[in-house]
């Protein structure tokens, strides 16, 4: 028996409203489908991280279909969308805009850069330098952006959807701490199941899928959501466990840098969404099982004894998981 029914929901979201933020997010989530087929569970936490209000980091080898997903989701939503692509040249003000000099108005006048959107699609973000990188922190963290002394707000919904190739990859610079921090969770796409590759040479060999991708939401109905996934009910045994899964990372003898309190914050706003999408008003220890490894394990380090023995954070988060108790009841 799945540990959700033993949970009752205590929440201030109605049901009419839980079921319009499924039936939603089913029509995002079948629309990315068609592009990116048999990776049901990537999908899944994108949608999360998006009615959550979080940033997503898409991490796989080349060819897998990462910036096919990203998008994907942007096409999805009928709402602003601007892509970067990330390369070692790259100036943080080609992302947050730049004042120029009007000669004949004798005036300053601000472009805005790409990050002025709804959606940002980071195309290979660890391609560029460390400080380009560094240009996002801001608006990830604070939705505004500061340029030539002035702070602009972004509008809402705002989300940034990255992708990055393993760092051990040539040409590739490693995300700062700082900057993996903000992403609220990372995912793989992986290799495609010989049967999704097959049904991807119909697909993808004439044109490609996203040609005939069209808006199934809208930004409003994006808010809507995020609105609507503020209101579901978080026990207090079910804060409790997250924040002893978030501590027991910083204990771990495997790890020398564990998870920072906005890695709570984030892992309960996901769970939250993630619950919503299951059509529950309450949050069970399914939610925060299911999230652990996307939310908490790239904001880790290893030590050197780890990757000696090949222990990933991922592996850590998950030995974690198992051995800690779950909570009863509420």
């Amino acid at each position: 028996m799945s540990l959700g029914t033993r949970y009752n929901g205590q929440g201030g979201a109605s049901p009419e409203d839980t079921g319009a933020v499924i039936a939603v997010a089913e029509r995002v989530g079948r629309a990315i489908e068609t592009v990116i087929e048999g990776k049901p569970d990537v999908v899944r936490i994108a949608l999360t991280v998006l009615i959550a209000e979080g940033h997503l980091l898409i991490e796989d080898i080349p060819g897998v279909g990462k910036t096919m997903l990203a998008k994907a989701l942007g096409r999805s939503v009928d709402c602003s969308v601007q892509r970067v692509q990330f390369t070692p040249d790259l100036l943080p003000s080609d992302i947050t805009g730049v004042s120029v000099y009007h000669q004949e108005r004798n005036e300053f006048e601000f472009n805005p850069g790409p990050v002025f959107a709804n959606i940002v699609l980071g195309d290979e973000i660890n391609r560029a330098s460390p400080k380009t990188q560094s240009a996002l922190l801001e608006c990830m963290e604070e939705l505004q952006v500061s340029v030539d002394g002035a702070t602009r707000p972004l509008e809402r919904p705002f989300m940034v959807v990255a992708t990055q190739n393993p760092a051990d990859m040539e040409g590739t610079y490693p995300l700062p701490e700082a900057q993996r921090d903000r992403f609220m969770a990372r995912v793989s796409v992986g290799y495609p199941t010989p049967q999704a590759e097959l049904d991807m040479i119909d697909t993808h060999s004439s044109r490609s899928p996203l040609d005939d991708l069209a808006p199934v939401a809208e930004a409003a109905d994006v808010r809507a959501m995020v609105e609507h996934v503020r209101g579901i009910h978080v026990a207090p045994g079910i804060r409790r466990y997250v924040v002893d899964l978030v501590t027991a990372t910083r204990t771990s003898s495997a790890l020398r840098f564990g998870a920072s309190p906005r890695a709570t914050l984030h892992m309960v706003r996901a769970a939250r969404a993630y619950a919503a999408l299951e059509g529950r008003r309450y949050v069970v220890p399914d939610d925060v099982q299911a999230l652990a490894v996307p939310v908490l394990a790239h904001r880790l380090l290893p030590t050197p004894e780890a990757r000696v023995e090949r222990r990933t954070p991922e592996d850590v988060v998950s030995d974690i998981v198992a051995r800690l108790p779950i909570p009863g009841p509420q």
